[in-house]
């Protein structure tokens, strides 16, 4: 049974090159609709559909060695870094975090992830 929710549009939840395992930014959807609440309820909803994809494709969260965070409010920098750092614990991949002006579905935060995750 898949783990990831399934894409809202034509393209791949995730694509393989090598040991590096692209996955595609994840939004705060759950069940096909936004989660409710704030960008700290949508960022711990999207690092679950990444938990998702990752686990679909043999991979975890401690794999990940490169995210992206993308962000429709900057003000909401200091609370989505409280939010990241419980989602992703001790483990730091490299990351960068800007400032959209519309993400899908009018959702206020989104990820996207590279992991190093070699094929067995």
């Amino acid at each position: 049974m898949a783990a990831a929710p399934k894409p809202m549009g034509p393209y791949s939840p995730a694509m393989r090159a090598g040991d590096l395992l692209f996955v595609a930014g994840q939004v705060g959807v759950r069940d096909g609709t936004l989660v409710s609440g704030d960008t700290v309820d949508q960022l711990k909803q999207a690092f679950a559909n990444l938990r998702g994809v990752l686990a679909d494709n043999g991979a975890t969260l401690d794999d990940v060695v490169k995210v992206t965070v993308f962000l429709r409010h900057m003000s909401d920098f200091p609370r989505m870094n409280e939010a990241y750092i419980a989602e992703v614990g001790d483990h730091r991949p490299a990351r960068t975090t800007v400032a959209v002006a519309e993400l899908p579905v009018n959702a206020l935060v989104e990820i996207d992830a590279i992991a190093f995750a070699p094929v067995a």
